[in-house]
């Protein structure tokens, strides 16, 4: 893969950024859910947001 420009990189900073807080964010919802399946949904959006995360790292 090519070099990132200083644009590309802070770019991928600021969504890998977005992408942990929405996990923390959805985690944080799921926690104070009483109902199941939205808990559950709100897992798993955040092992999605998680996993996105963790993707864009991989392009570091």
């Amino acid at each position: 893969m090519e070099q990132l420009n200083q644009m590309e990189l802070q770019n991928l900073r600021h969504l890998i950024g977005s992408h942990q807080t929405m996990n923390c964010k959805l985690n944080d919802y799921a926690n104070q859910c009483q109902d199941q399946q939205i808990k559950q949904m709100f897992q798993q959006a955040a092992a999605s947001a998680q996993q996105t995360a963790q993707n864009l790292m991989g392009l570091l």
